[in-house]
């Protein structure tokens, strides 16, 4: 059993930055991948973001050269580095891990609470 908690959110103005994190509690966090997703209200789950076990990454073309995912398995923690926000980032951000690195929400096993990130103009 994998917990994921998410922090770091707020509100934050457009072309700000913001970094998240997603701290694991669990056995052998460091052999999963770790997907970012998001949720705007009435929408569905986008993904944004992924890591696999060994650090390669993939993302969203709605956030390639703007969003930035790492993390430390000495620490449990995988990052997402928001810079030049936009009105549209606005959404609840979640963290996942899985087996594999995937777009698909349904590839991931655990699931953190979400934080709100709010981009204001």
């Amino acid at each position: 059993q994998v917990v994921l908690v998410e922090h770091g959110g707020g509100l934050v103005q457009a072309g700000g930055s913001l970094k998240l994190s997603c701290v694991a509690s669990g056995p052998i966090f460091s052999n999963y991948a770790v997907g970012w997703f998001r949720q705007a209200s009435g929408t569905g789950r986008e993904f944004v973001a992924t890591i696999n076990w060994s650090g390669v990454t993939w993302y969203a073309d709605s956030v390639e050269g703007r969003f930035t995912t790492s993390r430390d398995n000495a620490k449990n923690t995988v990052y997402l580095q928001l810079n030049n926000l936009k009105l549209e980032d606005t959404a609840v951000y979640y963290c996942s891990a899985g087996r594999y690195a995937s777009q698909w929400p349904a590839q991931y096993t655990y699931w953190g609470q979400g934080t709100q990130v709010t981009v204001s103009s």
